[in-house]
């Protein structure tokens, strides 16, 4: 199978090297406007061109990942599926082009597949099993934070997207949790927000967002995001008669409460997993795996993908009515 990769940057070599670990056998090229990042990925094995056309041109692909920032993507996906081949997109963040990227990727027959690799993680995967029960008969809070200077420590937060309101830091964080939490506990139809900016980055959105929710099913939450925290931290908690869960965003860090014992207990999900020393310990690789297994079951036409543009735009109008608000 050969792969493009469009966009050389951490999550396109990220996903150039999980992908050989998959599959040995997956032939891959990459796309970069950047000679630098070019000159990285022939130093990986991978030739790299300075466009979508001049690759094409030169080879023949079985599908490709967009892996650049993401107000490009719509456009980038867009000329993806004109030369015929099924894309696999980041988190887009932004509704730009949606409607008219689904009617093309059936008008072709193509996949269109949208990473939301929470989706993936074993962690979330327990917590929604658990809740389904209840019935809406449950409450969570949720603590996302992170300090934005350290969000990609090879550069300046001002250089790459998190630096841009449209795609910012707190856009991301909620873009990258709430299809997980709309999969376990549902749509929601009722919100209230407090935000402030509490800090001195030099970014012109709030640095501090704090959203409770009401769900279509009657589970409430009160989700707190930030990009100011010193430590990267995912500390989540869920409770209703009968479940109280902990999750402190790591898998060596996921609890339940045994009334028996009265104590919490660990929850094993994973016999083992990856992590990357450069990222915080919750960013674990298992998730990314799966993810892109995923897509190469969706290619083979064995399997469906978890995630897609008409569920994420569900995220989107909710992001968007939290900025607005």
């Amino acid at each position: 199978m050969n792969i493009l990769i469009v966009g050389l940057g951490s999550m396109g070599k990220r996903r150039a090297r999980l992908l050989k670990g998959i599959d040995p056998s997956v032939q891959l090229w990459g796309v970069d406007n950047t000679e630098f990042r070019r000159a990285e990925a022939a130093g990986l094995g991978i030739t790299a061109y300075s466009s979508i056309k001049e690759a094409c041109e030169d080879q023949q692909f079985d599908a490709a990942l967009v892996c650049t920032a993401p107000l490009t993507h719509h456009i980038i996906i867009r000329q993806l599926l004109n030369a015929g081949l099924p894309v696999f997109t980041e988190l887009n963040l932004v509704s730009d082009g949606y409607q008219e990227l689904i009617e093309l990727a059936k008008e072709k027959n193509l996949p269109l597949f949208l990473s939301s690799t929470m989706l993936y993680r074993r962690e979330t995967q327990y917590i929604r099993q658990q809740v389904a029960p209840l019935a809406g008969k449950v409450n969570y809070i949720y603590h996302i934070g992170q300090y934005l200077p350290d969000w990609h420590p090879w550069e300046n937060y001002r250089n790459f997207f998190v630096g841009n309101r449209r795609t910012g830091g707190v856009r991301e964080i909620f873009g990258i949790e709430l299809p997980w939490l709309l999969d376990a506990f549902g749509p929601v139809k009722s919100w209230h927000v407090e935000k402030d900016k509490i800090s001195d980055l030099e970014i012109d959105y709030e640095d501090s967002v704090f959203v409770s929710l009401r769900h279509e099913n009657g589970a409430k939450g009160i989700l707190a995001v930030d990009v100011v925290s010193p430590k990267a931290v995912r500390n989540f908690e869920a409770f209703g008669e009968g479940v109280h869960l902990f999750w402190e965003g790591n898998p060596k860090a996921l609890y339940r409460y045994d009334a028996d014992k009265k104590d919490k207990v660990p929850v094993d999900t994973y016999a083992s997993f990856e992590h990357d020393p450069r990222y915080s310990d919750n960013i674990v690789e298992n998730a990314y795996v799966d993810e892109l297994t995923n897509f190469l079951g969706v290619l083979r036409g064995t399997e469906q993908p978890r995630y897609s543009f008409e569920k994420d735009l569900e995220a989107i109008r909710l992001m968007d009515a939290i900025e607005e608000a």
